[in-house]
């Protein structure tokens, strides 16, 4: 299992796509100040993965930087290989690849690929990753790989093939089913929305607004029936029952209770998303109030 080296059990998943390069670089530095370990993030048209982590990962000290996910219909196999081992090189230990194999809609109108057979494609990916030279970055070790793994069978690959999961959008159950099927000795990063407000209907207003695109996507909609959700539940940014299974929510010790239920069930690092009450919300007024709730500062 490639190492990762996380200072804490706790970092933040932000996107952030509509803030300039230099703004994200300035919050990655307070985040990092802040005690939290890590900083990932998507990739879904706007900013380019590996370039967006040179970046991070130059502009602070020992935060590591995450891909979550580097979109595999974005590149070639060798070429993100190559780009991941460049980085690891340059920052070992600080740099982990998540890949995933996104969604139809996006991948068929923004790559103008084709969305067919997934868990095929992710596996005859990683191969071909496995298959580049040790002359594309030499006497470097290959940084870690994680997969967005939802269902069992992604999840098994990411034991098989990779060296770990990053579940989205999952409830600590979920993260409890997917340590069982990876084993004690991948890595398993899970990522948890959150919404600090004493406001009950702020929080649920919040967390519908962010499952609206998400609520759309089949991958989506079928990992929360097999969480347990209703079909019901999967309406337009879903209903209230999906929207409090999916945001912690309340102040600042009810969400760090509800992070830390993510580590009992078998998480080695979980990953806080700000929710605000619109996309470009900064995350730091919220970071800073969570910090001292979840043993930062």
């Amino acid at each position: 299992m490639a190492e990762i080296n996380f200072s804490s059990r706790v970092g933040v998943w932000w996107t952030s796509d509509r803030w300039s390069i230099n703004d994200v670089i300035s919050r990655a530095h307070e985040i990092e100040q802040l005690g939290y370990a890590s900083l990932f993030y998507g990739e879904a048209g706007g900013k380019e993965a590996f370039t967006q982590a040179a970046a991070l990962l130059g502009g602070t000290g020992r935060l590591v930087v995450g891909t979550g996910i580097a979109n595999i219909h974005a590149r070639s196999a060798p070429a993100a290989e190559a780009g991941a081992r460049t980085l690891g090189a340059l920052h070992p230990g600080r740099f982990v690849l998540g890949l995933g194999v996104s969604h139809a809609p996006l991948v068929e109108h923004s790559y103008a690929g084709s969305y067919s057979k997934p868990l095929s494609t992710m596996r005859d990916y990683l191969a071909t990753m496995d298959a580049v030279p040790p002359e594309a970055e030499p006497g470097a070790r290959r940084p870690a790989r994680l997969l967005a793994a939802l269902g069992p069978k992604m999840i098994e690959l990411s034991a098989d093939a990779a060296d770990g999961a990053h579940p989205y959008l999952v409830t600590p159950e979920h993260t409890a089913s997917t340590r069982e099927l990876l084993g004690p000795d991948r890595w398993l990063v899970s990522e948890q929305a959150v919404a600090l407000t004493s406001d009950r209907r702020t929080g649920l207003e919040r967390a519908h607004q962010h499952l609206h695109v998400y609520s759309q996507l089949p991958n989506y909609r079928n990992s929360w029936l097999r969480q347990g959700f209703a079909e019901s539940d999967l309406v337009d940014g879903g209903s209230d029952k999906l929207a409090e299974g999916m945001v912690a929510m309340g102040d600042a010790e009810s969400i760090a209770a509800h992070l830390t239920r993510h580590l009992d069930a078998g998480a080695d690092h979980v990953l806080v998303q700000v929710l605000g009450d619109d996309p470009s919300a900064d995350p730091l007024p919220t970071l800073r109030e969570l910090a001292p709730a979840l043993g930062l500062a």
